[in-house]
């Protein structure tokens, strides 16, 4: 076996059986994990579609030969392998019989949408809606954040244009549909409220207490937020069947997934409406319900953990970032993907999901905590896994 393969079957393989054991669990449908991974990652190929191509019977193969030498439950095979095996049938068999991809519809009524930040996150999200041709009410804390939002925008627009992608007739029409207020009460007609202000619990909580007290009956609020319970966000206003998590990825003009997260109390026609409109914005939606690292993070993070924790055995960062771009056919390796998340960030959310799920194999790696305190966060610092000065 070369070395490239034996780093495919340690990094890739624990990968796909996660993300088998994420639809076996009922936490997402075949299609939005595999959707997850190819618009939030820009991966070629979904890992359920990998799975069906390699063969469920080789991959269960590999992953027991990888659990006899690692004892690390996270490598045991997901029992649905076994089930399809048996069966001799794949995950698009899944898909098609459970009827996934019938067109959502909106049941609410959505002329005018509210983003809550001024952010790059909520100035994309500003442009995200403006560009689909909403009347956008955007709110910040002072008149010089609201014209960071257009600036931001028009840098956006000005370049789509020298690119030959629009006019300035199209420009004036997108800055002519924003209204940008420091009053929160400006929001009070919108019919769905995005927030996208800082991943703070407190300062959330505050916010949707607020927003519940100003927008009217049936307003959705929706979260951006990629990492807080929006259960608890629910909870802290007077209809949690209307607060929704709608996760954008940066930036949200040029990415085009967001995930659509649900919480026990977000009704079907939130749900429904938040998906239909998501489509209209051009986007691609996938749902899923309120735990920890939602569908992208779930599978990413422990796979760059993994990859650390290669490298701590004596493997060289660039052998293996070259081994997965070839093998794996990802379009960064991830020592290279993590310098450009940053370690700092990578950190947080593997603390999350190993503190969520209670994973021995989900700590975090040793050598990431070093980069952390170090101050090696990775491209933005000059330096992170690898050197950039």
């Amino acid at each position: 076996m070369t070395s490239s393969e034996q780093i495919f079957n340690t990094l890739v393989l624990p990968y796909l059986n996660h993300a088998v054991r994420t639809y076996e669990s009922g936490y997402a449908s075949v299609s939005d994990i595999d959707a997850a991974m190819r618009f939030g990652c820009g991966y070629p190929k979904g890992p359920l579609t990998v799975v069906d191509e390699i063969g469920a019977a080789q991959v269960r193969d590999l992953l027991a030969a990888r659990y006899a030498e690692t004892g690390d439950h996270l490598h045991e095979p997901a029992g649905l392998l076994d089930k399809l095996v048996a069966e001799n049938r794949t995950f698009a068999d899944e898909a098609a019989a459970a009827g996934e991809g019938a067109a959502p519809q909106l049941k609410h009524d959505i002329a005018k949408v509210g983003v809550v930040g001024t952010g790059t996150m909520a100035s994309g999200i500003v442009q995200v809606f403006a560009q689909a041709g909403y009347e956008v009410v955007y709110v910040g804390r002072g008149q010089d954040k609201l014209d960071g939002v257009v600036g931001y925008i028009t840098k956006n627009l000005d370049r789509a244009i020298a690119k030959g992608k629009g006019t300035e007739g199209d420009k004036d029409a997108l800055l002519g549909r924003l209204t940008g207020s420091t009053e929160r009460e400006a929001l009070g007609g919108v019919d769905i409220v995005v927030e996208a202000i800082a991943e703070d619990l407190e300062l959330k909580l505050e916010l949707f207490r607020d927003l519940d007290r100003i927008c009217k009956p049936g307003a959705i609020l929706a979260t951006t937020t990629s990492s807080l319970p929006i259960t608890k966000l629910g909870e802290a206003t007077g209809r949690p069947q209307d607060v929704i998590g709608m996760h954008f990825f940066n930036p949200a003009p040029v990415m085009k997934l967001v995930e659509i997260i649900t919480t026990s109390a977000t009704s079907a026609d939130v749900d429904e409406t938040v998906r239909a409109l998501t489509a209209n914005v051009g986007k691609v939606g996938v749902s899923a319900g309120d735990r920890a690292g939602f569908i992208v993070n779930l599978l990413l993070f422990p796979y760059l953990n993994d990859a650390i924790k290669l490298a701590e055995g004596g493997e060289e960062l660039a052998t293996i970032d070259a081994a997965i771009k070839e093998t794996a056919g990802f379009p960064m390796g991830p020592f290279e993907l993590l310098d450009v998340v940053g370690n700092d960030v990578s950190l947080a959310i593997q603390k999350e999901l190993y503190a969520e799920f209670g994973e021995p194999g989900f700590e975090p790696a040793a050598t990431l905590v070093a980069k952390v305190e170090a101050g090696e966060l990775g491209r933005k610092t000059g330096k992170g896994f690898h050197d950039y000065s």
